[in-house]
This record gives C-alpha cells, structure tokens and sequence, in this order.
C-alpha cells in the first residue's frame, strides 16, 4: 500500500513539476500606457490555458528602439523569446527571416484561415517567396496631426492641409505666442520627417526612395529636408526631453496647436486620459497626405529553437484570432487587419482609420520598419543627427544615399 501512495504521490509530483514548467516569455516594447491593450491579451491566453507562467519581458522605449536592441542581443547570443514583437515589413525579413532565425508559419496559416482574412499587402509584408514568418496583431497609422479642438477655434484656426498652409498657420500661432507643432525625443523627430517626407514627395516618389528609383540627394529628396527644416522653426525647443505623450500632453492642454504622431496617440488620449474622439481630441492626416496612409504592424512570431514552441503556438492562434484582436486593438488605438473584426467595438477614430486602411493608397514606415531594412533604419539616426546639428539639407541628403548604397535598401 505504501508502495502505492508513494507512487502517486510521485506521480502527481511529476505533474504538478510539468505543469508549473509551462512558460511563454513575451518580448515587446508596450508598457505604461500601451500596457493595457496587451494585459488584455494575456488576460484571454491565462483564461484559456491557467498552467501557464506567462511571462511579459518589457523593454521600455518609445517605438522599440530599446527593444530592439535587446533582442538583438539575445537573438545572437542563442536566447530568443519564446515571442516576440516585430515591425512587419523590412524589420522583420530583412532581418530575422533573411538570418534564418524565424520558424515558417505556413502550416498555422492554413489551419486558421488567415490567408483570407489579412489584406494582401500586408501578407507581402510578412512573407517571403509565399511563406509567412508572424501573425500580425494590428495596423497603426503613422500620419496623424492632432489637436485640441476647443483650442483651434479660440485662436480662429483650421488644421492645416499641406505643408505650405502649416507654414503660413506657424507664423499666426507664433504671433500669439503658441508652439505650432509640438516635437519630442529623436525618434519622433524621425516620425515627423516621414510625414513631411510623403507631403512633399507624394505617394508615388515617397515610394521610390524606398525602391531606390530616387536617390536620396536628388533634388525632390533635398527639397524634403528643406521643408523639414522649416517644420523644425515651428516647433518646441525643449524636445529632446520629452515623450510622445508629454508631446501630446502640450497639445491637450493648449501650449501647442498640433503633434504628429501615431495612431497609438488615440488609444492614450483616448483610454488614458478618458477623452472623446472629435470633441475632446481632433485629428486629420498629416499636411499634404490626405488620401494615403503610412502603414505599420505590429506581429509576432516563432522564432527557432524555442523550447515552448506549443505554448508560442497557442499565443499566435489568440492573436491572429477575431476576438484576441477585437479585445487589444480598441485599447491600443489601432484596428485589426482581419477584414471581419467588429468594428463596433472600436472608437470613432479607429472607424475612420478601418475606412481609410481600405480606400487609401497604402505605403510602408521607414521609422516603425515597413520601409527599409534594419541596417538603414538604424542608421537613419545618424542622418538626423547631421541634420540637426548643421541645418543642410544637402548633407542630410548626401548621408542618407550613402547609407542607402552600404545598406543595399530596395535589394
């Protein structure tokens, strides 16, 4: 008898040990004020599978800049995550999938149906030679100028709907002593030059640098530093100090007429702090973009070699699936890929954001990883500094077709 309880106690010993070693690590940049849409994630994976030790690996920093440093780190040390959050487009396979380091998802793909649910040129994102490497979780706009409504009509303004009518709005605002467009860290200086960049250009050209059918130096690339250069005169002077949401905390509040930033700004201004779409927060697209949209998405993965593949496995179906992104997208500001989601569920800014992802032309980030490869995206930076610290146009545009020739961008 002994014998026997002695067994199964070993037994459930050996189960209860099996258990508790189940674990999925989640790598990703969302914390602070983007930590609830993914909390809502987890909250749906726990239900569904409670002996799991769920593990949310955060790294802080606006736009992954941080994060990605990290995982670099891991990913070539031979210590992945079980999943982790990627940019589609370039950031992912130009990098990870073209390094090998990323397991083909063609099979999950096939079993959830996913191939008819996701537009196709973010499956072209997220795939090589027809094989998808994540699951996409949603879709951020990134050229978004917002503003305080009840603001724009005290000071008898309109937002503005190319960059030559933001100019001639700049001088008014300054004349009352208000900063007409308010900027913060690097990297969101970054995202506004990609704004100012497809205003300038136009779809069509923005495109071409990516594809590398306009240099960098040309003059119509020049001529995008120049009006960068005059947006900068527009802006606060204190911005290397501040986050995005600081950034859009001076807008709220009436400092500052204007931020461009992403549509993650809806979900804060929104969820944070607890504003309504069109009355307590406004928002158009970028001067001179209306009528297209700079696309990102975010996703995850399976990287090789994990040792909770079957836990990942589970984490990928609930994120691909209509109610995993029905629950993290209307928290997070963004919409769903899936062309089914529930659009009910979402704010009024994320119904206008569905209805122009499906009627606008769509082109790719370079800051959030859609446009270039990883190498000219980091080094992207540096251009910007050299921009920032000499104001010519000329060097700028020089320094990014020489990293576009090193980095093999468009190839």
């Amino acid at each position: 008898m002994k014998k026997v309880l002695a067994a199964v106690t070993v037994s459930l010993l050996a189960a209860s040990a099996a258990a508790q070693s189940k674990q999925l690590e989640i790598f990703s940049w969302w914390a602070g004020d983007e930590g609830p849409a993914l909390e809502a994630l987890v909250k749906l994976y726990k239900a569904k599978y409670p002996a799991v030790d769920v593990q949310n690996a955060t790294v802080t920093g606006g736009s992954g800049v941080n994060a990605r440093a990290v995982l670099k780190t891991r990913m070539l040390g031979g210590d992945p995550p079980d999943s982790f959050q990627v940019h589609a487009g370039q950031e992912l396979t130009g990098t990870w999938v073209a390094a090998g380091r990323m397991d083909d998802l063609s099979a999950l793909y096939k079993e959830q149906g996913w191939n008819k649910v996701f537009p196709k040129g973010l499956l072209d994102l997220i795939s090589t030679n027809g094989k998808p490497w994540v699951v996409p979780v949603n879709v951020h706009r990134s050229n978004v100028m917002w503003y305080n409504p009840a603001k724009l009509r005290e000071w008898g303004i309109t937002p503005p709907k190319t960059w030559d009518q933001f100019f001639a709005t700049c001088k008014t605002l300054q004349a009352k002593g208000i900063t007409p467009l308010e900027v913060g860290e690097n990297w969101t200086q970054q995202h506004l030059w990609e704004s100012v960049a497809l205003g300038t250009l136009g779809p069509a050209d923005y495109l071409n640098l990516w594809n590398r059918k306009l240099k960098f130096n040309s003059p119509k690339a020049i001529k995008v530093w120049e009006n960068f250069g005059k947006v900068l005169a527009c802006t606060n002077t204190d911005a290397s100090g501040l986050s995005w949401q600081q950034a859009i905390d001076k807008v709220v509040s009436g400092e500052a007429a204007f931020n461009i930033m992403g549509d993650w700004a809806a979900g804060y201004l929104s969820t944070t702090l607890k504003l309504e779409a069109g009355t307590g927060f406004g928002y158009v697209a970028s001067p001179g973009t209306n009528g297209t949209f700079i696309m990102l998405a975010d996703a995850f993965g399976l990287p090789k070699g994990v040792k909770n593949k079957t836990e990942v496995t589970n984490w990928l179906r609930l994120l691909g699936s209509k109610a995993g992104q029905d629950a993290f997208n209307p928290l997070k500001g963004s919409i769903s890929p899936r062309n089914d989601s529930d659009l009910s569920k979402y704010s009024k800014y994320s119904q206008s954001a569905a209805r122009d992802f499906r009627t606008n032309k769509i082109v790719g980030s370079l800051v959030h990883g859609a446009a270039a490869n990883e190498t000219f995206m980091s080094n992207f930076a540096t251009v910007m500094e050299i921009y920032l610290s000499t104001k010519s146009a000329t060097k700028a545009a020089n320094a990014a077709e020489a990293i576009a020739t090193q980095s093999n961008l468009g190839k």
